[in-house]
């Protein structure tokens, strides 16, 4: 079975658990989502996982497209965009903007518990990947504070994830800031949870 797959079946993109994690961190950074266009967005966005020989690399930067497809046949080419631009990578290969589903998705990775998170990753083989590929994109990345990349490099699995959360949250405040209005009752400065500051 391919690590896509497996990610979907019972890994950091599971479809019994991701969705939901997904509208938590909309619902943290956006207020609660009312709109049912939206969960079918949740339970969507990933589904392009599904047979993909790796997460991040060539193929995995892939997935996008079906998930994006089924919601443009449903709802039309604004949620299409939607799901399209949830991954960073599509979104600067195409030179467009996140949209906020990306950053509802980056949130769910932020606020998922070590204890859940790296069993499942592992199970699927994505983890090993993950904190490789980490490595090689922070390097001359000085957006990373000093302590995250002390985590990043330190090898142990419950430290790169914390140094890649840390990293993760800051990163969705900033850009959280072009998508809610000043002044609003929503934007008050996201917090890690402490369940996954837990270790």
């Amino acid at each position: 079975m391919k690590v896509g797959t497996k990610s979907v079946l019972g890994g950091a993109h599971c479809f019994l658990l991701h969705p939901f994690l997904v509208a938590w961190g909309w619902k943290r950074a956006f207020g609660f989502p009312w709109e049912p266009r939206l969960w079918f967005a949740f339970f969507l966005h990933d589904i392009g996982y599904l047979n993909r020989s790796d997460m991040d690399g060539p193929s995995g930067e892939e997935h996008v497209v079906l998930g994006a497809g089924i919601m443009s046949w449903l709802f039309g080419p604004v949620w299409a965009d939607e799901c399209y631009r949830h991954s960073r990578y599509w979104s600067r290969r195409m030179g467009l903007p996140v949209s906020r589903l990306c950053l509802a998705d980056k949130l769910a990775f932020a606020m998922t518990p070590p204890w859940l998170y790296i069993p499942m990753a592992r199970w699927t083989g994505e983890l090993a990947e993950y904190m490789e590929r980490s490595k090689e994109r922070q390097a001359g990345d000085r957006s990373f504070t000093e302590e995250e990349l002390l985590q990043l490099e330190s090898g142990r699995p419950e430290d790169w994830l914390r140094g890649l959360q840390s990293y993760t949250l800051r990163w969705v405040e900033k850009q959280r800031a072009e998508f809610v209005e000043p002044g609003s009752t929503r934007c008050e400065p996201l917090k890690q949870s402490s369940t996954a500051r837990a270790s």
